[in-house]
Protein backbone atom coordinates (compact mmCIF):
# COMPACT_ATOMS: atom_id res chain seq x y z
CA UNK A 1 0.00 0.00 0.00
CA UNK A 2 1.51 3.46 -0.86
CA UNK A 3 1.01 6.05 2.05
CA UNK A 4 1.29 8.83 -0.18
CA UNK A 5 -1.91 7.93 -2.24
CA UNK A 6 -4.01 8.73 1.05
CA UNK A 7 -5.63 11.90 0.93
CA UNK A 8 -4.34 13.37 3.68
CA UNK A 9 -0.86 12.74 2.78
CA UNK A 10 -1.61 13.05 -0.64
CA UNK A 11 -2.22 16.81 0.26
CA UNK A 12 0.55 17.06 2.99
CA UNK A 13 3.01 16.42 0.24
CA UNK A 14 1.70 18.86 -1.89
CA UNK A 15 1.52 21.74 0.05
CA UNK A 16 5.06 20.81 1.20
CA UNK A 17 5.93 20.61 -3.02
CA UNK A 18 4.29 24.36 -3.29
CA UNK A 19 5.97 25.77 -0.31
CA UNK A 20 9.37 25.18 -1.89
CA UNK A 21 8.72 26.24 -5.03
CA UNK A 22 7.54 29.62 -3.40
CA UNK A 23 10.11 30.01 -0.91
CA UNK A 24 12.61 28.85 -3.75
CA UNK A 25 10.92 32.04 -6.11
CA UNK A 26 11.88 34.65 -2.99
CA UNK A 27 15.30 33.27 -2.82
CA UNK A 28 16.17 33.37 -6.56
CA UNK A 29 16.64 37.21 -7.01
CA UNK A 30 18.85 37.09 -4.10
CA UNK A 31 20.77 33.90 -3.93
CA UNK A 32 20.27 32.30 -7.62
CA UNK A 33 21.46 29.25 -8.06
CA UNK A 34 21.77 28.28 -4.47
CA UNK A 35 18.29 29.20 -3.89
CA UNK A 36 17.01 25.19 -3.60
CA UNK A 37 19.58 24.12 -1.36
CA UNK A 38 18.98 27.73 0.59
CA UNK A 39 15.27 26.69 0.72
CA UNK A 40 15.89 23.41 2.48
CA UNK A 41 18.27 25.06 4.96
CA UNK A 42 15.65 27.18 5.94
CA UNK A 43 12.89 25.15 6.43
CA UNK A 44 15.44 22.82 8.57
CA UNK A 45 15.82 26.01 11.02
CA UNK A 46 12.32 26.71 11.06
CA UNK A 47 11.83 23.40 12.43
CA UNK A 48 14.42 23.09 14.24
CA UNK A 49 13.80 26.44 16.19
CA UNK A 50 10.49 24.97 16.66
CA UNK A 51 12.54 22.11 18.52
CA UNK A 52 14.36 23.98 21.08
CA UNK A 53 11.49 23.30 24.07
CA UNK A 54 11.78 19.59 23.36
CA UNK A 55 15.89 20.18 23.24
CA UNK A 56 15.63 21.45 26.71
CA UNK A 57 13.27 18.70 27.99
CA UNK A 58 15.85 16.06 26.27
CA UNK A 59 19.29 17.71 28.56
CA UNK A 60 16.97 17.87 31.22
CA UNK A 61 16.47 14.30 31.07
CA UNK A 62 19.81 13.44 30.43
CA UNK A 63 20.79 15.30 32.99
CA UNK A 64 18.18 13.67 35.54
CA UNK A 65 19.20 9.77 34.40
CA UNK A 66 22.89 10.84 35.12
CA UNK A 67 22.10 11.72 38.80
CA UNK A 68 19.85 8.63 38.59
CA UNK A 69 22.49 6.14 37.71
CA UNK A 70 24.32 5.43 41.32
CA UNK A 71 20.81 4.27 42.56
CA UNK A 72 19.97 2.36 38.96
CA UNK A 73 22.81 0.53 39.51
CA UNK A 74 22.24 -0.39 42.98
CA UNK A 75 18.90 -1.71 41.64
CA UNK A 76 20.37 -3.69 39.48
CA UNK A 77 22.51 -4.71 42.27
CA UNK A 78 19.48 -5.92 44.65
CA UNK A 79 17.09 -7.15 41.60
CA UNK A 80 19.62 -8.65 38.96
CA UNK A 81 18.11 -12.15 39.54
CA UNK A 82 14.59 -10.19 39.35
CA UNK A 83 14.05 -8.65 36.05
CA UNK A 84 10.63 -7.79 36.08
CA UNK A 85 11.12 -6.43 39.55
CA UNK A 86 14.26 -4.81 38.64
CA UNK A 87 11.82 -2.76 35.55
CA UNK A 88 9.19 -2.12 38.19
CA UNK A 89 11.37 -0.61 40.41
CA UNK A 90 13.35 2.02 37.99
CA UNK A 91 10.12 2.89 36.36
CA UNK A 92 9.09 3.50 39.52
CA UNK A 93 12.13 5.72 40.19
CA UNK A 94 11.47 7.80 37.46
CA UNK A 95 8.03 8.31 38.08
CA UNK A 96 9.17 9.60 41.36
CA UNK A 97 11.80 12.36 40.20
CA UNK A 98 9.05 13.58 37.81
CA UNK A 99 11.80 11.97 34.82
CA UNK A 100 10.61 9.70 31.42
CA UNK A 101 13.95 7.47 30.01
CA UNK A 102 11.80 8.26 26.68
CA UNK A 103 12.40 12.09 26.84
CA UNK A 104 15.36 11.77 24.81
CA UNK A 105 13.54 10.35 21.78
CA UNK A 106 11.21 13.46 21.61
CA UNK A 107 12.77 15.26 19.05
CA UNK A 108 13.24 12.31 16.66
CA UNK A 109 9.52 11.67 16.71
CA UNK A 110 8.42 15.44 15.98
CA UNK A 111 10.85 16.02 13.15
CA UNK A 112 9.91 12.39 11.36
CA UNK A 113 7.51 13.98 9.56
CA UNK A 114 9.11 16.74 7.75
CA UNK A 115 11.90 14.32 6.97
CA UNK A 116 9.38 12.03 5.46
CA UNK A 117 7.76 14.66 3.32
CA UNK A 118 11.19 15.83 2.17
CA UNK A 119 12.08 12.70 1.28
CA UNK A 120 8.29 12.04 -0.35
CA UNK A 121 8.52 15.17 -2.43
CA UNK A 122 11.47 14.06 -3.96
CA UNK A 123 10.79 11.06 -4.69
CA UNK A 124 7.63 11.41 -7.02
CA UNK A 125 7.67 12.66 -11.05
CA UNK A 126 4.15 13.49 -10.17
CA UNK A 127 2.69 15.11 -7.27
CA UNK A 128 -1.24 15.43 -6.85
CA UNK A 129 -1.91 15.08 -10.68
CA UNK A 130 0.74 17.37 -11.83
CA UNK A 131 4.54 17.44 -12.85
CA UNK A 132 6.77 18.17 -9.94
CA UNK A 133 9.18 20.86 -10.46
CA UNK A 134 11.48 20.34 -7.48
CA UNK A 135 13.00 17.75 -9.80
CA UNK A 136 14.20 20.28 -12.11
CA UNK A 137 16.29 22.20 -9.35
CA UNK A 138 19.59 21.39 -8.74
CA UNK A 139 22.62 22.21 -6.62
CA UNK A 140 25.82 22.64 -8.38
CA UNK A 141 24.45 20.82 -11.48
CA UNK A 142 23.01 18.17 -9.32
CA UNK A 143 19.32 17.36 -9.03
CA UNK A 144 17.66 17.79 -5.25
CA UNK A 145 16.01 14.44 -6.03
CA UNK A 146 19.12 12.40 -6.95
CA UNK A 147 20.47 9.92 -4.54
CA UNK A 148 24.29 8.75 -4.31
CA UNK A 149 22.95 5.11 -4.32
CA UNK A 150 20.52 5.73 -6.92
CA UNK A 151 23.46 7.12 -9.31
CA UNK A 152 25.59 4.27 -8.94
CA UNK A 153 23.11 1.46 -9.21
CA UNK A 154 21.46 3.46 -12.39
CA UNK A 155 25.15 4.02 -13.87
CA UNK A 156 24.41 8.02 -13.92
CA UNK A 157 26.67 9.15 -11.34
CA UNK A 158 28.59 11.79 -13.25
CA UNK A 159 31.80 13.46 -10.89
CA UNK A 160 29.42 16.41 -9.84
CA UNK A 161 26.49 13.99 -8.12
CA UNK A 162 30.48 12.51 -5.91
CA UNK A 163 31.45 15.79 -5.34
CA UNK A 164 28.17 17.01 -4.21
CA UNK A 165 26.36 13.97 -2.12
CA UNK A 166 30.32 12.97 -1.40
CA UNK A 167 30.80 15.94 0.54
CA UNK A 168 27.54 16.38 1.63
CA UNK A 169 27.71 12.72 3.47
CA UNK A 170 31.71 12.92 4.54
CA UNK A 171 30.63 16.64 6.43
CA UNK A 172 28.20 14.72 7.98
CA UNK A 173 30.42 12.19 9.20
CA UNK A 174 32.60 14.93 10.44
CA UNK A 175 29.74 16.33 12.50
CA UNK A 176 28.80 12.49 13.93
CA UNK A 177 32.84 12.21 14.78
CA UNK A 178 33.14 15.34 16.42
CA UNK A 179 29.63 14.56 18.30
CA UNK A 180 30.75 11.55 19.57
CA UNK A 181 34.19 12.44 20.90
CA UNK A 182 32.72 16.15 22.79
CA UNK A 183 29.70 13.58 24.32
CA UNK A 184 31.47 10.66 24.85
CA UNK A 185 30.34 8.59 27.82
CA UNK A 186 30.28 5.40 29.84
CA UNK A 187 27.79 3.03 28.79
CA UNK A 188 24.91 3.26 31.65
CA UNK A 189 21.75 0.86 32.33
CA UNK A 190 18.90 1.36 30.68
CA UNK A 191 15.38 1.92 31.90
CA UNK A 192 14.49 -2.07 31.79
CA UNK A 193 17.52 -3.59 33.67
CA UNK A 194 21.03 -3.86 32.96
CA UNK A 195 22.68 -2.33 29.84
CA UNK A 196 23.91 -5.16 26.78
CA UNK A 197 27.16 -5.43 26.04
CA UNK A 198 28.03 -3.55 23.40
CA UNK A 199 31.69 -3.55 21.53
CA UNK A 200 33.35 -0.14 21.19
CA UNK A 201 33.50 -0.86 17.47
CA UNK A 202 29.75 -1.05 17.04
CA UNK A 203 29.45 2.37 19.14
CA UNK A 204 31.41 4.02 16.97
CA UNK A 205 29.94 2.93 13.47
CA UNK A 206 26.49 3.78 14.83
CA UNK A 207 27.56 7.51 14.99
CA UNK A 208 27.88 7.16 11.13
CA UNK A 209 24.00 5.88 10.74
CA UNK A 210 22.91 9.23 9.65
CA UNK A 211 25.82 9.60 6.54
CA UNK A 212 24.99 6.01 5.52
CA UNK A 213 21.34 7.35 5.38
CA UNK A 214 22.35 10.06 3.40
CA UNK A 215 24.26 8.52 0.82
CA UNK A 216 20.68 6.54 0.14
CA UNK A 217 17.89 9.36 -0.15
CA UNK A 218 17.76 12.09 -2.40
CA UNK A 219 19.61 15.11 -2.16
CA UNK A 220 16.93 17.18 -0.41
CA UNK A 221 16.85 15.08 2.24
CA UNK A 222 20.75 14.95 2.64
CA UNK A 223 21.05 18.96 3.30
CA UNK A 224 18.01 18.41 5.83
CA UNK A 225 20.19 15.95 7.82
CA UNK A 226 23.17 17.63 7.52
CA UNK A 227 22.00 20.57 9.20
CA UNK A 228 19.83 19.23 11.42
CA UNK A 229 23.51 17.20 13.02
CA UNK A 230 25.20 20.24 12.70
CA UNK A 231 22.42 22.41 14.74
CA UNK A 232 22.29 19.53 16.79
CA UNK A 233 25.75 19.74 18.00
CA UNK A 234 25.54 23.37 18.60
CA UNK A 235 22.42 23.06 20.65
CA UNK A 236 24.08 20.18 22.93
CA UNK A 237 27.35 22.28 23.45
CA UNK A 238 24.75 25.52 24.32
CA UNK A 239 22.91 23.36 26.73
CA UNK A 240 25.34 21.55 28.29
CA UNK A 241 26.57 24.72 29.55
CA UNK A 242 23.22 25.54 30.94
CA UNK A 243 22.80 21.68 32.31
CA UNK A 244 26.26 20.91 32.69
CA UNK A 245 26.67 17.02 33.34
CA UNK A 246 26.16 15.67 36.78
CA UNK A 247 29.70 14.90 38.17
Amino acid sequence: MDLTALPLVSTLIDLTHSGLLTLIALLSPVTGPLAPALAIVLVTLVVRAGLIPAGIAQARAEQTRARLAPRIRELQKRHRKDPERLQRETMNLYRAEGASPLAGCLPLLIQAPVVGLLYSVFLHRMIDGHANELLTQTLAGVPLGTSLAGAVSSGTADPATWLVIGTLVVAIALVGELTRRLFRAPATAGPAGPAPTVPPALVGMLQFATAVVAAFVPLAAGIYLLVTVAWTLGQRLALRRIFPPVP
